[in-house]
């Protein structure tokens, strides 16, 4: 083992975990994965074995118990994230939490607090953040080409894509709620990065759920590598959502998610409008649209997105080791967790929310 080495360990080996964590960190010549930890045993044995790692626990406390682990991956179901999350912290180790971060604004700011008290780092897992495209996106409207950005667009549609059922996913009480909190926390998130981490002042909202019955299992093909499809169970989550948002700046932000809708095909977007210059991202594709010398131009910047990179997790391993603070900051995050939870208050109430 080299004492060189930042010393890793995951608590949760599911599908997430050996998408991005597990392949992620055990790309870092200078991180050592040491611990995998998983309530289902046979599931860590095997994420052991992959990554040929040393240590393999049953119980998250144990696991937390070890003195040589500095970073600690939370990769559980939605409902686990704030307790593992702070146990972690309060046992020393720096955090790197699957999102969304928490079930609730007020979750996420007892992980704030438990940060702040043990002095570690806490970065939550919002992996477009992290893209080359975003990057570029930010040094342009920090550099001024977009003026003043006054609107914003958002969401993730699937035309089918339920991620199983009667599993966490479409339970309320351990996920938070369906593609709002699931797909939305991403693009709502880098929005409001993007637009400069604007307050919300107001928010409305509606959900819908029309495929819970379905009976057509085409509408259950989502993520199966996090979920079984048992058709007589637990769905009382939103199948569609879309929220209306004022900010402090004067700025309005439109956000719509999905899990299954009658479209064409599948699509994530984001849409800033600018007073010198607007920006589109759809699936991947980015383009600027603007005006030089009195004609209106399209620019589309060549550049390469990989998901699930490793660009997220090498910030996050940098920002251990040089003492930054992360871009996918738990403030950031508690905001867009104030409107996820406004939007669904909205929708339930049938009336305009007020911060």
């Amino acid at each position: 083992m080299d004492s060189k080495k930042l010393k890793y360990g995951i608590i949760g080996c599911g599908g997430i975990a050996s998408l991005k964590h597990l392949a992620g960190y055990a790309k870092m010549g200078d991180v050592e994965i040491v611990a995998v930890c998983d309530s289902n045993y046979e599931r860590a044995l095997e994420a052991a074995k992959t990554y040929n790692v040393p240590n393999c626990f049953k119980d998250t406390n144990e696991m937390l118990k070890m003195k040589n682990l500095d970073i600690v991956s939370i990769c559980v179901p939605n409902f686990l994230h704030a307790p593992m999350t702070i146990a972690a912290l309060e046992a020393g180790k720096h955090v790197h939490c699957e999102k969304p971060p928490a079930l609730s604004a007020v979750e996420v700011q007892k992980m704030i607090d438990a940060r702040d008290k043990s002095g570690k780092k806490l970065m939550v897992g919002l992996n477009y953040l992290f893209y080359p495209s975003t990057d570029f996106v930010k040094k342009f409207i920090d550099g001024g080409g977009m003026g003043d950005i006054y609107y914003a667009k958002c969401g993730w549609l699937r035309r089918r894509g339920i991620p199983g059922k009667g599993g966490w996913f479409t339970s309320k009480e351990k996920s938070g709620g369906g593609p709002l909190i699931d797909l939305g926390v991403h693009f709502i998130e880098l929005a409001m990065y993007l637009m400069g981490s604007p307050k919300p002042v107001t928010v409305s909202g509606s959900t819908y759920c029309k495929f819970a019955n379905s009976t057509n299992e085409s509408s259950f093909s989502g993520n199966t590598t996090f979920q079984t499809i048992t058709q007589n169970a637990v769905f009382d989550v939103e199948d569609t959502a879309m929220g209306f948002i004022r900010m402090d700046n004067g700025a309005t932000m439109i956000t719509e998610c999905t899990w299954a809708s009658n479209i064409e095909e599948e699509y994530n977007y984001y849409e800033l409008f600018g007073t010198k210059a607007g920006i589109r991202f759809r699936n991947g594709k980015l383009q600027i649209f603007s005006e030089i010398n009195g004609t209106l131009v399209d620019i589309a910047p060549k550049i390469t997105d990989i998901p699930f990179s490793e660009d997220e997790i090498r910030h996050f391993v940098d920002c251990v080791k040089e003492d930054k603070e992360p871009i996918a900051r738990a403030e950031d995050s508690m905001e867009v967790m104030r409107i996820i939870e406004s939007i669904y208050a909205s929708a339930e109430k049938k009336c305009e929310i007020k911060f």
